[in-house]
């Protein structure tokens, strides 16, 4: 089930934060700036499921790899 996309996902995985682990100088935010997922959910939409427990955003699964 494709997962609601939401501004921050405060906690992945249990207790787990991005934010907690990535430092604000790091390059990857800097990076970040540049790229463009905005379509990425529309795109991937037909590859999830319509019944089950919702998934992780897809865009910030793209952004973790």
């Amino acid at each position: 089930m494709l997962g609601p996309r939401q501004e921050a996902q405060a906690a992945l995985f249990y207790e787990f934060s991005l934010e907690d682990h990535i430092q604000q100088n790091h390059l990857l935010r800097s990076i970040d700036r540049f790229v463009d997922l905005s379509g990425i959910r529309q795109y991937l939409a037909e590859f999830y499921s319509h019944t089950g427990r919702p998934s992780i955003d897809p865009e910030l699964l793209i952004r973790m790899l």
